[in-house]
């Protein structure tokens, strides 16, 4: 078990998997509600007629997910025979990392155990390794499906697999926090480690599935609106200016005032695209909303598929959830997944309409040619 990850399970606190709401057609209503997210499942469903508490109306509108507009998930995360394959053995540290934070405990103490010594736990049944942890048979079975295994057989395989590939001869990583008095050397050592593990790790947990929904709704959206403050405003710029540059209809809000005043405006047909890395601030979850009760498809990239943000997404993208430290903020590491899933959405996005697009991108580079000043001869 590496520092990294047993430092996150020290931190972690119980919480659950909420799903995400699927898209509906245009002029109705949605009520949140599915499965779990943790391979970002939608599950939600839009309908026009009894609204959340059993009367009749025209539009819901969630109030928060404790509120009755929240989405009703089963708290099991994905992967619990809804058809989706399991995770591969080398995604199973990634989604350990990404999912502790929103399990209880006594999972933790499961998934820590799994991920610390997978050749040892491969070799143990149900009932030794809910023993080895001082658990159930049942939690262990359920930290199993939280992270993607139809059972805790699959899991073995898993495990067995992961085992595998450890014993390969692979040089170990580096894994060691950045300290005040680190070289130089090692700084860029250390950050360079950090960074693609952060990127194979929110590659690792991306669901195709619900990026390729993404990509088609931005695609074909008569306008894009994308929602992020700090750090993660800096992403959805990112997205803007790409989107743009490929003549769609993009625009990027970090103002939460302007943000909700533009999603008000939002229809079926347009989309919005929340980043947020907790998944819970206010600012971004409030826009997204809005847009998701006009109507508008509605995409979430965050690093905790089981917060509030996902609550109001028809599609969930997870990126990787880094550790924090004093050297190195969570801005930092959230950042790197973010840009990921960004340029996956841009080249998807880049494919579906490549022949309006690339001409598009073509007049771009032209147009700001002339402030490129020759290479010095």
């Amino acid at each position: 078990m590496t520092k990294d990850l047993k430092d996150s399970f020290s931190t972690a606190g119980a919480g659950s998997h909420p799903g995400a709401a699927a898209p509906g057609g245009p002029g109705t209503s949605r009520t949140p509600g599915g499965s779990g997210p943790a391979t970002s499942a939608a599950g939600g469903s839009r309908a026009s007629g009894p609204g959340p508490s059993g009367g009749t109306t025209s539009s819901s509108r969630p109030s928060g997910p404790s509120g009755p507009g929240a989405r009703t998930g089963t708290g099991t995360g994905t992967g619990t025979g809804t058809g989706d394959a399991p995770p591969a053995p080398a995604a199973l540290a990634a989604k350990v990392r990404t999912l502790a934070p929103s399990m209880t405990r006594s999972m933790q103490r499961v998934a820590e155990a799994v991920a610390g010594d997978p050749a040892g736990c491969a070799a143990l049944t149900v009932t030794g390794l809910a023993e080895l942890t001082g658990t159930s048979e049942a939690t262990v079975v359920r930290t199993a499906r939280i992270l993607g295994y139809p059972g805790y057989r699959d899991l073995r395989l898993a495990l067995a697999g992961l085992a595998a590939q450890q014993q390969s001869g692979r040089a170990p990583a580096v894994t060691a926090d950045i300290a005040v008095d680190d070289p130089i050397a090692d700084v860029v050592t250390k950050l360079a480690h950090d960074e693609q593990q952060t990127l194979a790790d929110t590659a690792a947990g991306l669901d195709t599935v619900q990026l390729g929904a993404a990509v088609t709704a931005l695609a074909t959206a008569r306008r894009v609106d994308i929602y992020g403050v700090g750090a993660s405003g800096l992403v959805a710029q990112d997205l803007a200016q790409k989107l743009l540059r490929i003549g769609l209809v993009a625009h990027a809000h970090s103002d939460p005032h302007l943000a909700v005043t533009n999603a008000v405006q939002l229809r079926s047909g347009d989309a919005a695209v929340a980043i947020s890395h907790s998944g819970s601030t206010g600012d971004i979850v409030e826009p997204l909303r809005v847009a998701f009760d006009h109507g508008a498809t509605t995409v979430a990239i965050t690093g905790r598929p089981d917060g509030p943000v996902s609550q109001y997404a028809d599609h969930v993208l997870t990126t990787s959830t880094a550790r924090e430290t004093d050297l190195r903020p969570a801005a930092m590491s959230s950042r790197t997944g973010q840009l990921l899933v960004v340029d996956c959405l841009f080249i998807g996005v880049m494919q579906l309409t490549y022949d309006a697009a690339a001409p598009a991108l073509a007049a771009s580079y032209e147009a700001l040619a002339h402030r490129h000043s020759p290479r010095a001869r």
